[in-house]
């Protein structure tokens, strides 16, 4: 059986599908800038992988701050040996999890910053300044690399950012509400450690 369409009912089919798809043009959002890893770089020195990152937030996430949603932005610095034919192998990695908290009635802003054994909380007076101080990695030793065989490694940054005021119920009750706000990762150029042993 064979359908045959009117030249009516394709052209109302072109109209539709044209418009729809001017119609998601403009509801596009404007701002296609998001949340970005930035002034990332790992190096050797004095036999220790020492890593540099630090976190760019875009304007929702600074608004949503400024209004007193809470914040907790997971970091994770994972050390890779490269392999040719195997897939990368998992050395060493350090997570570190970092709360932003602000009070716009008080206009008072906390923060906390926890890499699994030391606890630390702030707070501060100006936003910019909590922002500066929790959102950046200075000088993270990583790993010796006295300890490692010889080859090439490379570091992996993976941040994600977790909404801190639902309560855990709703992933389990509402899963098609998002409980991440973003998650980014980058690798850092690959860097020859170790030692012959």
């Amino acid at each position: 059986m064979k359908i045959n369409f009117s030249g009516d009912v394709k052209s109302l089919m072109a109209r539709i599908i044209l418009s729809l798809a001017f119609l998601s043009l403009f509801l596009m959002p404007l701002n296609l800038t998001g949340a970005e890893i930035t002034g990332f770089d790992a190096r050797v020195i004095n036999d220790q992988i020492v890593v540099n990152t630090g976190l760019a937030l875009d304007e929702k996430t600074i608004g949503d701050l400024k209004n007193g949603i809470s914040k907790e932005i997971t970091f994770y610095i994972d050390l890779f040996r490269s392999w040719r034919i195997w897939p990368d192998e998992f050395i060493a990695g350090k997570k570190i999890v970092k709360t932003l908290r602000s009070d716009p009635v008080k206009n008072e802003y906390t923060a906390t910053t926890f890499d699994g054994t030391t606890l630390i909380e702030k707070r501060f007076k100006r936003f910019d300044s909590m922002l500066d101080w929790t959102l950046t990695i200075k000088d993270l030793k990583l790993i010796n690399a006295k300890e490692l065989p010889l080859s090439e490694y490379y570091v992996k940054v993976t941040v994600e950012s977790r909404l801190r005021q639902l309560p855990p119920i709703i992933g389990h009750l509402l899963f098609f509400v998002p409980e991440k706000d973003f998650k980014l990762s980058k690798d850092s150029p690959s860097l020859v450690a170790g030692s012959e042993k």
